[in-house]
């Protein structure tokens, strides 16, 4: 005999299951960065795709990168979402100041022994809880994790042209490709531009704007690839990136720094890392370290810290790599070592050569507009046409966390910086709705690219948000505050 449900029972299993939250499905994510895009590139030249972002996404007036304004240091406190004094990558160069080791940068990406300091990046977080990821050509992506790698890595050449926009539209189609036909849920890709303008020829020249167009073109040929590979509804979007840049203040406008003029640093120093921007850092030699820290605190447009003294806010004091001696320069100051004119005679005698003449810089103090960086995102759990107000880039972490669905390792960033860029739970789009507003957003793509190829340029340039910085502080921080997606550091 056949047992009949009953009506009061069936029904209550009904509403239980219409109460109970339905998991949300998990979308994919590619964090895109553009190495020393400063927050304002976009505002002296016509970038009709990335306008579009904005109406499509969000975007913040700008964000804050970490002390150090360096791309390696940077770019790991983005993947980690923590300060530079916890992960310990403190310079693009790997460095033993007991041996005088110094390894260039792009040899450096590779070096595990520099990267895996004990603090796990999204990649392997993300490759613990089931996820598969990868990285092209992101800094850190190419390490081992205490034996653990990325799933899969692209490394870049140490003679790799970074500008080469065929190349970057392939690299698109190479990592929506992953996404899309081998089931990837996160990829990192990085680009070298327009850091690369920007130090040769500095932040003001026609080239640096050149190439922001062919960023913006780039961005429109993601959008119209993101289609084609069919991940429009399943697919979050952050294009971001490391830190500024600002024209290097050269004679006869300025007398430059030489170091050596109140410093005699091949006896008073066994190690160093100058003539490398706006920070540098120094081991005096034994018993000398007052002797060092006062000749340079005599030096003009630099500040000198002995290391157990660094601004807390600077979170860099608790690192056992940085050495006892750090300074930072003024904006636009260059730490030069020695001076040109030495040169020649300073590489014969002591085998030392200084070639680092660019015409713009970073790694000065995060809290210099000209320091600040870019934030943009899009995608199914974004909101559209939402400007944000600026945030620091360590809070990038927890939610990048957020968007993937995963448990966040120990972190210093915090959800509520960033959550207000995310749909709420209540906000569910049709389907409908979203494909017709993508469909609009490639119109409107297709529609800009055609128009920009008059490479029209725009004549004057914006007023900077009005913000007082000091050499003492002034930078713009967020309250650290707890959030579902937030740990303290120790």
């Amino acid at each position: 005999m056949k047992m009949r449900p009953e009506p009061l029972l069936l029904l209550t299993v009904l509403l239980c299951a219409a109460g109970k939250p339905q998991s949300k499905a998990r979308n994919k994510l590619l964090l895109i960065s553009f190495d020393g895009f400063r927050w304002d590139y976009d505002q002296d030249v016509d970038t009709p795709n990335l306008d579009l972002l904005l109406k499509y996404g969000v975007k913040a007036k700008y964000i804050t990168p970490p002390m150090l304004t360096m791309t390696s240091p940077s770019h790991f406190t983005t993947i980690t979402g923590r300060w530079v004094e916890d992960h310990e990558v403190v310079h693009n160069m790997m460095f033993d100041a007991k041996t005088n080791l110094k390894i260039p940068h792009k040899t450096t990406l590779r070096r595990s022994e520099w990267w895996d300091n004990g603090v796990k990046p999204l990649w392997i977080t993300a490759q613990n809880q089931g996820l598969k990821t990868a990285s092209f050509h992101f800094p850190g992506g190419g390490a081992n994790y205490s034996g653990q790698a990325v799933h899969r890595s692209v490394l870049e050449g140490s003679d790799h042209p970074d500008d080469n926009e065929t190349e970057w539209r392939q690299n698109i189609d190479t990592v929506l490709s992953w996404l899309s036909k081998e089931d990837f849920n996160l990829v990192t890709l990085y680009y070298g531009e327009p850091d690369n303008v920007g130090h040769a020829k500095g932040p003001d020249h026609p080239d640096r704007k050149k190439i922001v167009q062919q960023i913006d073109r780039t961005i429109g040929y993601l959008k119209d690839a993101v289609a084609r590979h069919h991940l429009t509804d399943s697919l979050n979007v952050i294009i971001t990136s490391d830190h500024g840049m600002t024209t290097v203040k050269k004679r006869p406008q300025v007398d430059e720094l030489i170091l050596n003029k109140y410093l005699n640093l091949l006896e008073a120093a066994s190690f160093e890392i100058l003539d490398y921007g706006g920070f540098g850092i120094l081991t005096p030699r034994p018993g000398r370290e007052q002797e060092v820290f006062d000749a340079l605190s005599k030096a003009p447009n630099l500040t000198v810290y002995k290391k157990n003294e660094i601004p807390e806010s600077f979170h860099l004091a608790k690192s056992e790599r940085l050495p006892p001696i750090v300074i930072v320069a003024d904006l636009g100051f260059n730490l030069n070592s020695v001076s040109r004119s030495t040169l020649h005679l300073t590489f014969v005698s002591h085998q030392r050569f200084i070639v680092y003449v660019n015409k713009g810089d970073h790694g000065y103090h995060n809290g210099e507009m000209d320091m600040k960086t870019i934030f943009w995102a899009y995608g199914p759990d974004f909101k559209k046409n939402f400007l944000s107000d600026p945030f620091d880039s360590i809070h990038i972490y927890p939610l990048m966390c957020e968007l993937l669905q995963i448990e966040p390792a120990p972190h210093n960033g915090s959800l509520t910086a960033t959550e207000n860029l995310l749909l709420s739970r209540g906000e569910d789009q049709s389907r409908k709705s979203k494909a017709s507003a993508e469909s609009a957003f490639r119109s409107d793509t297709s529609a800009a690219n055609h128009s920009a190829a008059a490479d029209h340029l725009s004549e004057n340039q914006p007023n900077k948000p009005e913000e007082a910085v000091s050499r003492s502080g002034g930078r713009y921080l967020l309250p650290v505050s707890e959030s579902p997606c937030f740990t303290l550091k120790r």
